[in-house]
């Protein structure tokens, strides 16, 4: 596959302190590919690395198999943490004026800044100073001047920050349309619930180093010990004594347990219903925030 954003070995360090260790994974097109770290984990200097803003240490970032370089980097889409728009400039004045930076003609610029705040819910707003908006609408302009040049590649640090769940949908609806057009896109949060529903594939990084990468199922299956929801008519309090078991939660009738590696869930499914009739028996897919907690500590 072509279209794919790697980063191989890449390090970075600012004086003794090391902030990137061995970075390596891919954003493959046409996929959202959530990027997931706790503070300091070392998600925003990837990113500027990423962008050139920062230069690595050692490794290299890779776009369609060749080394990026300042034009490839000029077709690619940013926004940063901090919102970087002018606060005193009109709103669709700036996202045109930012659209023509990257090559577009003058009416070019100004169709697809005003189909994007119509798409991002700021067409009424495109007069106003960038100053008199609310936090979350200065994010959703940020997320148009991000766009507004159809970039090959969207890099978004933390893009859902100070939106509400209106907003975020909208947002979020945005990225898909990109990435269903085939363009790579990572972006980072900590909002896990978004991740979890806006991610195809996922990236976990602690102190500096890639900690899982791999699809949403791929890490379910591989980090995660198995585990199952078991509801019966009466008390389910047995499971706790069963061998192999152990137990997470348990609310009278309904019962939600691991299993030993090695340990199958039949035998479970048995004993209750020698005990009676068992109203669910399902296996239960852990969260994003489960996996983060699992392979980041």
């Amino acid at each position: 596959m072509t279209n794919v954003l790697r980063l191989d070995g890449v390090d970075r360090s600012f004086g003794d302190r090391q902030v990137l260790r061995n970075v390596s994974f891919d954003v493959v097109a046409g996929r959202m590919t959530g990027f997931v770290g706790g503070n300091g984990a070392g998600k925003t200097t990837t990113m500027r690395i990423i962008l050139g803003v920062l230069a690595a240490d050692a490794g290299q970032v890779t776009w369609q198999g060749a080394p990026l370089t300042r034009e490839v980097r000029s077709r690619f889409g940013y926004m940063p943490e901090e919102r970087g728009l002018y606060p005193k400039m009109s709103v669709r004045e700036q996202v045109i004026y930012l659209g023509q930076l990257h090559g577009l003609t003058s009416e070019a610029a100004r169709r697809a800044t005003d189909g994007l705040l119509e798409r991002v819910g700021l067409a009424e707003r495109g007069d106003d100073l960038l100053e008199t908006l609310s936090l979350g609408n200065q994010q959703r302009a940020q997320i148009a001047a991000a766009l507004v040049h159809d970039p090959e590649v969207l890099i978004l640090d933390e893009p859902f920050s100070g939106l509400d769940p209106l907003a975020v949908d909208t947002v979020v609806g945005v990225l898909r349309e990109r990435a269903v057009a085939g363009a790579p896109v990572l972006f980072s949060s900590h909002q896990l619930d978004v991740v979890e529903r806006l991610c195809d594939d996922l990236v976990i990084i602690a102190d500096g180093s890639i900690r899982a990468a791999g699809s949403r199922e791929q890490l379910r299956s591989a980090y995660t010990t198995p585990r199952y929801e078991l509801v019966v008519e009466s008390d389910a309090g047995w499971v706790r004594d069963h061998p192999g078991v152990s137990l997470v939660d348990l609310d009278g009738a309904r019962a939600v347990f691991d299993l030993a590696a090695g340990t199958d869930e039949q035998p479970v499914l048995r004993a209750a219903l020698e005990r009676g009739p068992v109203r669910a028996f399902r296996p239960v897919t852990p969260t994003l925030a489960e996996i983060f907690r699992e392979v980041a500590q």
